[in-house]
């Protein structure tokens, strides 16, 4: 039975044991939805005017849109499992700051389940500005990420960058009809071509789901550029159709672990050339087309953890820090209409050592490419390690290191070292080459600082060196190692609706050419500290 939070004890609920209530096989009684506001009226530092009206026209969620992503009834056998995961669907939508599910009122064999969850300011009207790598970004946009209350997101923006200028729409459903299809459309019509993208998915929503299965289709057609040292140095014009139809199978979790079974057919042609009236030189990837039917493993541990203060400020976060392992792979034939004969192929994997409340190293490795006449062509190999150190409740020490290489590459997958992949002192695409090491050190704070109650702010000392090496495809040498030093503020926005966490930082370079400066100032949105 679901029940209003009118109808829940106003008193701060008694925390009940999760491991005892499903030692016991109690059974759910009630669940009641708390749902708060953006700002929360009983707190004197949030009861103004400013913010009571904040309130009264934002449209808080609607029950049905909570209930549609609950792994659990009334009437269910209580179930640690399900509820701990419930509560990482929930926050994943960026319409909650933080969810949580709290088991109250145990009695008679039952207890009852309080579903509190924490509404943001979804409607994003504005105009932003970043800085990276020596280049300025700028957007105007409208945007609604809980439209009505019922989940659903829809964009119209107007964006420029280094590449093109762009006006965008883009609508999303992560639960369309009421169900865990979810539908996704973008439109881009830019001013060197356009981006289209239409998918219907219904994916393995939970560990124990049972099925999977989609459609979806990619159109766009762009003007891309290749870099030496920063500046802009060839073109090329790149048309791509990409389409994909899949369905999928797993027997659920069994014994702490998923497998997951998927088989598909693909569709994916790229075709390049001269841009027009270029003001480039020519630089022209080779067209493609591979028609191929692929079939997917995915292998999943039910093995999760929360922190805080590792990758956000002062918010719960959810990791996964058991393995898990996915491999594709697909096989292109001209008699299917492909241009060439290619098995295809995409593995990763990851697993987590350590603890995530004291010390951990998180481990990621990823391959991809083809074989064509038994030779390995457009193969990348990369590998990430993170490690957080919890030094306090306001201190953790990060590093990561990755690393990747590649092997015969497509021209248009250059590997690319610069101030957007991470040597933030550093132009945008300074380096290329068919290999790449990059190491970042971090030392991060997280201070009690609360503007306006607006934003959590942290700050970061950091250090980043790395280097390119193999061939560069227009031929310009490596530099060899580049380093930088720098440090910065973060502010993390915790009344709208957003995951991304804003960048000021100076850095200052050590290495590279005469023509870079001295200090590189950034203003960047990234997803994670």
């Amino acid at each position: 039975m679901l029940c209003d939070a009118s109808a829940a004890d106003e008193n701060t609920p008694e925390l009940l044991d999760r491991q005892r209530l499903e030692s016991d096989q109690v059974v759910i009684g009630d669940i009641i939805l708390v749902k708060q506001d953006v700002f929360d009226l009983s707190n004197p530092k949030e009861n103004n005017a400013f913010y009571r009206i904040a309130n009264k026209l934002h449209i808080i969620t609607r029950d049905s849109v909570i209930e549609q992503q609950l792994l659990f009834a009334s009437g269910d056998e209580f179930s640690k499992r399900l509820i701990e995961e419930t509560e990482r669907i929930l926050r994943r939508n960026t319409f909650f700051y933080d969810a949580s599910v709290i088991p109250v009122n145990r009695e008679d064999g039952t207890v009852d389940l309080q579903v509190e969850t924490r509404d943001v300011w979804t409607l994003k009207p504005g105009f932003s500005l970043s800085r990276s790598g020596g280049e300025n970004q700028t957007s105007v946009k409208l945007e609604e990420l809980n439209l009505f209350g019922l989940g659903q997101q829809v964009r119209i923006a107007r964006a420029k960058d280094v590449d093109r200028e762009a006006t965008l729409f883009s609508f999303r459903d992560k639960h369309l009809g009421r169900s865990w299809a979810q539908l996704k459309f973008d439109y881009s019509d830019n001013s060197d071509g356009h981006w289209n993208a239409l998918s219907v998915i219904r994916p393995f929503y939970a560990l124990d789901a049972r099925w999977t299965a989609g459609v979806s289709g990619t159109d766009f057609d762009l003007e891309r550029k290749l870099y030496q040292l920063g500046e802009e140095a060839a073109e090329f014009r790149h048309e791509r159709q990409f389409a994909s139809v899949f369905g999928g199978w797993s027997a659920g979790l069994r014994r702490g672990w998923v497998r997951r079974y998927t088989a598909g057919v693909a569709y994916d042609q790229n075709l390049f050339s001269v841009v027009p009236d270029a003001t480039l030189p020519p630089a022209v990837p080779n067209d493609r087309e591979l028609v191929y039917p692929f079939f997917r493993l995915e292998i999943l541990e039910d093995q999760f953890e929360t922190a805080k203060n590792r990758d956000q400020i002062k918010k719960t976060e959810d990791f996964l820090t058991g393995a898990r392992v996915t491999a594709t792979l697909g096989w292109s034939d001209e008699d299917f209409g492909a241009d060439r004969d290619a098995a295809l192929y995409w593995l990763s994997a990851s697993r987590s050592f350590g603890d995530l409340a004291k010390s951990a190293v998180l481990m990621q490795v990823n391959a991809s490419g083809r074989v064509e006449s038994g030779d390995s062509v457009n193969a990348l190999l990369s590998a990430s390690a993170r490690f957080y150190k919890q030094q306090s409740d306001k201190r953790t020490f990060f590093t990561t290191l990755s690393a990747t290489y590649g092997n015969d590459l497509d021209l248009d997958n250059p590997v690319e070292l610069g101030g957007d992949t991470g040597l933030r002192g550093y132009p945008l695409r300074y380096q290329s080459g068919d290999a790449k090491i990059l190491l970042t050190v971090e030392q991060r704070y997280f201070w009690n600082w609360y503007p306006f109650r607006l934003f959590r702010v942290g700050g970061a000392i950091f250090a980043d060196t790395g280097r390119t090496w193999g061939d560069n495809p227009l031929g310009g040498e490596s530099l060899g190692w580049l380093s930088d030093v720098g440090f910065g503020l973060r502010l993390a926005p915790t009344r709208t609706g957003t995951r991304s966490i804003i960048h000021i930082d100076l850095a200052f370079p050590l290495d590279g050419d005469d023509s870079i400066d001295s200090v590189q100032f950034l203003i960047e949105s990234k997803k994670s500290f």
